[in-house]
């Protein structure tokens, strides 16, 4: 430890199918953490709609859990203070509780960032909506179901510094920027990343997010045919701040695991301060 900082740790994405059954994606990730926290992990990472994955948004508004989380975060959380891990629950679909008239009652796309205690220390509603024409024609509207979030996370933890995104939000290099800007030296990227684009585009935004900013970016992923007629890459990522993938999921469900060295951003950044170069145009 240095300043409250563990130097180097391991961490464990957790590469899931996960289909529209709640009760059957939770008793899977639950086994999944578990695996991972025998085998040494100390920080655990879960994909996007880690327990709930189908491409109607009707289905998934249907299932969404209450504003609190309900139940089911209640077990992850307790998951991680018994196993004492770290754990980013990678997204969770909710209600907001809202009702009545003029009320948004769309529901939000929520990480968590849970200690090992299993106290909740920060969480994040994923700020860019997935509204697109795939290469295949398919229109996907996530606005329609989703409400965008409106603010950017960083939070300070034994970990590092730790800011937070979801999948979409990988297409915003301003998103990283703030939130390298403001300290995070790990940029967490949970997503369920669409299989057309995925091979075109995933490797190439990861690496470029990382470069850009010298940081580590962790990106568990989802994986396979979903209902609803939805398809995902996999290839969770791990990406050191010199840019190179040090760790790559495949396209099949497992755990994938690697090493953070925190320090490693401090000599990446002291090599190239580009954070410090920003210059006002017109």
């Amino acid at each position: 430890m240095q300043n409250g900082v563990m130097e180097k740790y391991n961490i464990a994405c957790l590469q899931a199918n996960t289909t529209n059954d709640l009760a059957a994606n939770l008793a899977t990730v639950t086994a999944m953490i578990r695996e991972a926290a025998a085998n040494g992990a100390q920080w655990i990472l879960t994909p996007e709609y880690t327990l709930m994955m189908d491409g109607s948004g009707r289905v998934m508004r249907d299932n969404a859990l209450p504003a609190d989380g309900g139940a089911s975060l209640v077990r992850l959380r307790e998951l991680a203070r018994d196993l004492k891990v770290w754990l980013l629950i990678g997204s969770l679909t909710l209600l907001t509780g809202e009702e009545g008239e003029g009320a948004d009652t769309r529901i939000v796309n929520r990480s968590f960032l849970v200690s090992d205690a299993g106290v909740v220390v920060a969480s994040y509603d994923k700020i860019h909506m997935f509204d697109v024409t795939l290469p295949d024609g398919k229109v996907i509207r996530e606005s329609s179901a989703y409400r965008p979030g409106d603010k950017s996370v960083v939070v300070d933890t034994a970990l590092g510094k730790v800011g937070l995104t979801v999948c979409y939000d990988l297409r915003f290099p301003q998103l990283f920027r703030t939130l390298a800007q403001a300290g995070a030296q790990i940029i967490t990227v949970p997503s369920s990343f669409q299989r057309q684009t995925g091979k075109a585009h995933w490797h190439a935004l990861l690496q470029a997010r990382a470069i850009e900013n010298g940081c580590w970016i962790i990106a568990p992923a989802m994986c396979g045919e979903h209902a609803g007629n939805r398809q995902t890459f996999g290839h969770s990522l791990v990406v050191n701040p010199w840019g190179e993938v040090v760790a790559d999921g495949g396209d099949a469900p497992g755990i994938v695991y690697a090493e953070i060295d925190v320090a490693r951003v401090g000599k990446v950044r002291g090599m190239i301060p580009s954070l410090t170069h920003d210059r006002a145009f017109q």
